[in-house]
């Protein structure tokens, strides 16, 4: 079948409506540019008519009638003199021209502080953004600042807040020891005890710098919106992540960027390290991650090498198996962890084989928090005991699939007495607390792309899961809540967030395993829990035919 023309009407009605609104835009302008001063008068007369207004509204009633009097007198003289209603129209006209006139300030450019302070920045680069052999260099003694910098922002004191750089196409900076110099000197020349991010643009050969506001300090621990197996770390710049969660900052609500860890049999990261000096806010982070997997239905098992008692408010309560200050007690709540995680691994196997679901038993998520681990390893090598953290082998290992996470949380000075399984496969790093770069660098395997500040309120630093990027990070508050020089506030939250005590959960001095194992032998005298001498690969019961 042929087909048929469309009509006419249809066909070059595309080009008609064109060419209509083309002339509709002309004529519009044209009487714009005509009308112009009828416009900004009649604006100025608006203007005029709304302060006489406020002027009248200002007086006095008493007043109101000799002003009238004044004025009726005036518009009398005005009358009677030669000429007098010409020129006041046109003085009245005058006004109303001034008044109306467009008043949109000129960008003059920075002022006298601030320019000087882009020159002498400018002069600082010369030397890493110039070689003798470029003919029309962007940066040269003496040269232009504004070929240079393209955009800046400054502050009530004259410091730079947003600083966009244009740097020659030879510059090194694929290479991180390059970029690192430059972002030092930006550093001190724009002024210490910020922190700054860096954009590199390597296509456009430019350079962002922007001051970073701060991270909330102020969110404490509360029932966070996530899903099982999903656990808040802390919070982030808006630009880091692609997800919010609502919050209460303090008694306001708001929405903040999260850094979520995801746990379990589907986890890339399913173990983390945390590191940090004294005071950095580990072991806040430790509780705030105990609180969240005891809301989602988990065990907990807790190490603390310290022997301060921060976690003395979890001791007894529903779901936590274990808290543990001394290397007894710690050597053998670690071999039992190990025992159960060869359990649950060989009842998953044999299910597997049977074509049934995992026991529930077996799929049960089981934490294992360390605080400060070294200390126990320290006090075991004195007293001639194995080291308890030769036990976290097989939960590091096959943790991922027997449903287990560990946490290690140690400090800087100690770091070289964590075993090489640790280091293997903690690959979920955060470091918090004041520290160089280079100690930054060491512990999540790349350089911030910020720049560390040396006074940072507890639980600031930064985050990195596995191989993806790292992200600057405030812990929300998570106080001991039996500790008075803390916020009350924050330590009321922790308290409503604490499960119930168990009723014949008793209080040990070294271990406190309040809840029966199954699968496992006789406990040993100190604990609720395995015996140190328990098989290797306890029974299971065969599957019913």
């Amino acid at each position: 079948m042929a087909r048929r023309p469309l009509p006419r009407i249809l066909s070059s009605g595309t080009a008609s409506l064109a060419r209509g609104r083309d002339l509709a835009r002309t004529a519009a302008d044209s009487a714009t540019d005509v009308l112009h001063p009828l416009l900004v008068i009649g604006r100025g007369l608006r203007v005029l008519a709304s302060a006489g207004r406020r002027r009248w509204a200002d007086t006095p009633r008493d007043r109101r009638g000799p002003a009238l009097f004044l004025g009726a007198a005036c518009v009398l003289v005005v009358a009677l003199v030669p000429y007098g209603p010409a020129l006041t129209l046109v003085t009245l006209m005058a006004a109303a021209a001034w008044y109306g006139r467009d008043r949109t300030p000129v960008d003059t450019g920075p002022g006298e502080a601030a320019a000087e302070r882009l020159g002498s920045l400018y002069e600082a680069l010369v030397p890493y953004f110039s070689i003798p052999e470029d003919p029309n260099p962007i940066f040269a003694h003496g040269g232009d600042w504004e070929r240079a910098f393209s955009e800046y922002e400054f502050d009530g004191a004259d410091r730079i807040t947003r600083l966009r750089i244009r740097y020659p196409a030879y510059f090194t900076d694929g290479e991180s020891s390059s970029r690192a110099r430059i972002e030092a000197l930006l550093h001190a020349k724009s002024g210490r005890g910020r922190e700054y991010l860096f954009d590199w643009d390597e296509e456009g050969n430019q350079l962002d710098l922007s001051v970073l506001a701060a991270l909330p300090t102020g969110i404490a621990a509360q029932p966070f919106v996530t899903s099982p197996g999903e656990t808040v770390l802390g919070f982030t710049d808006a630009g880091g992540v692609r997800r919010t969660l609502p919050v209460l900052d303090g008694d306001e609500p708001r929405d903040v960027p999260p850094v979520i860890w995801r746990t379990g049999p589907r986890s890339a990261e399913p173990h983390l390290l945390v590191v940090g000096q004294p005071g950095s806010g580990t072991s806040s982070l430790l509780r705030s991650i105990a609180l969240q997997a005891l809301r989602h239905g988990g065990d907990v098992l807790i190490v603390e090498g310290g022997g301060s008692g921060e976690y003395a408010c979890l001791s007894g309560r529903s779901g936590v198996l274990a808290v543990e200050c001394g290397p007894a007690g710690a050597l053998a709540t670690l071999e039992w962890a190990a025992h159960e995680t060869e359990r649950r691994l060989i009842a998953t196997h044999h299910a597997r084989e049977a074509g049934l679901p995992a026991p529930e038993d077996a799929r049960r998520p089981l934490w294992i928090l360390l605080d400060r681990p070294s200390v126990l390893a320290h006090l075991a090598a004195a007293e001639g005991r194995p080291d308890p953290l030769a036990q976290l082998q097989v939960p590091l290992r096959h943790g991922r699939a027997a449903y287990l996470t560990v946490v290690v949380a140690e400090q800087f000075d100690h770091l070289e007495l964590l075993h090489d399984a640790v280091w293997q496969h903690t690959r979920a790093r955060v470091v918090l607390g004041p520290a160089a770069i280079q100690q930054i660098s060491d512990v999540l395997g790349l350089p911030p792309h910020t720049t560390p500040t040396t006074q940072v309120p507890p639980g600031r630093g930064y985050a990195r899961l596995g191989t993806g990027p790292v992200h600057r990070l405030q812990v929300p508050a998570t106080p001991d809540p039996y500790d008075d020089a803390t916020h009350p506030g924050h330590r009321q939250a922790v308290l409503e967030l604490l499960p119930e005590r168990q009723r014949n959960a008793g209080a040990p001095d070294r271990l406190t395993l309040v809840k029966p194992f199954q699968g496992q032998g006789q406990p040993p005298a100190q604990a609720q829990g395995p015996s140190v001498g328990a098989p290797e690969f306890p029974e299971v019961p065969a599957e019913a035919p």
